[in-house]
């Protein structure tokens, strides 16, 4: 008598919240690997339910503090391996070091690379990730990857309680513009570009806009904000311009200081969505102007539809 297909779904310790949602929308119990931090730093890892033959599903965001959310992953997924799971799915809501994509200057690493390496030789099968910040990470990969994208999720909000006649969608800079489009696409409304010049790592100081905002409700997209400089002289270059109302929507809320001081503290920021592919920490929570949506379901069909061998992509079409 042969065993059917079964699905496990472990939780990392990164955004509990989120794997719950998860475990909900799948009605699948949740499994809490039971992880130790030894005094020295070194983190173990005992899955205490039987996976062998399993396809089993790892949430796990490599958010702050990466590096120990990210061992923590490697940690579990070896666990796993060992354990004969049948397939290990590492699903990344936030994918850390997506920015080190290229070589910036000489002698410098391509991390998005080494993490991918890391991922694969630990013992992942597949990868499920949210709106990475650079497509091309999908081909340091020699295993099958997701790129899972929350348009659907943020587009619903933008429609139900921020679209008007006088919206206009805005890119924060010259590489978002494509996303912008989407988003101006489907409302069928006009766009707008941030001319953005960088004086340092995490330092941006917004020059010009192309395209007219002249009494307009300006809409920012962007994949993440960190420290909110680029969001903050954005918004600030909007409102010089005419803009009666800046709303920015981003998927990745990871919130560097002095993040949080900037968006609560700006005038001319009037609201800022974000979704939970990494959880706020107690200080941004008590940010009146920050929203956050959740991904749960997207994410929950994502992994339904990986696990049946269904089509992901037709998500989005």
């Amino acid at each position: 008598m042969f065993r059917v297909k079964r699905i496990v779904l472990v939780s990392g310790s990164s955004n509990p919240t989120l794997s719950t949602k998860i475990s909900d929308f799948l009605d699948v119990a949740l499994v809490d690997p039971q992880l130790v931090r030894f005094a020295n730093g070194e983190i173990f890892c005992e899955i205490e339910k039987n996976v062998r033959g399993a396809d089993v599903f790892v949430v796990q965001s490599t958010c702050t503090p990466s590096n120990d959310n990210l061992m923590e992953l490697l940690i579990t997924i070896d666990a796993l391996k060992r354990a004969s799971a049948s397939s290990i799915t590492a699903v990344i809501p936030h994918y850390g070091y997506s920015r080190q994509d290229r070589k910036v200057s000489p002698r410098t690493p391509i991390t998005a690379k080494l993490v991918a390496d890391l991922l694969t030789v630990a013992g992942a099968t597949r990868v499920i990730t949210m709106d990475l910040h650079a497509g091309q990470i999908q081909g340091f990969f020699n295993i099958p990857f997701d790129n899972i994208y929350a348009s659907p999720v943020i587009m619903d909000y933008v429609k139900r309680e921020l679209y008007t006649k006088d919206t206009i969608f805005v890119s924060p800079d010259a590489g978002g513009v494509e996303r912008v489009r989407y988003y101006a696409k489907k409302l069928k409304t006009d766009i707008a570009m941030i001319d953005k010049r960088r004086t340092g790592k995490n330092v941006a100081k917004a020059m010009n806009i192309v395209g007219s905002v002249e009494g307009k409700e300006c809409i920012i997209i962007d994949d993440m904000v960190d420290t909110a400089g680029t969001l903050i002289e954005a918004a600030k270059a909007l409102k010089a311009n005419g803009a009666t109302k800046v709303v920015a929507c981003a998927t990745h809320p990871v919130f560097s200081d002095p993040a949080i001081e900037r968006i609560s503290g700006s005038e001319h920021l009037d609201q800022i969505i974000v979704t939970d592919t990494i959880p706020l920490s107690e200080a941004a929570q008590s940010v009146g102007k920050i929203i956050v949506l959740s991904t749960a379901e997207i994410l929950s069909k994502a992994i339904h539809r990986t696990f049946n061998n269904d089509s992901v992509s037709s998500l989005f079409i």
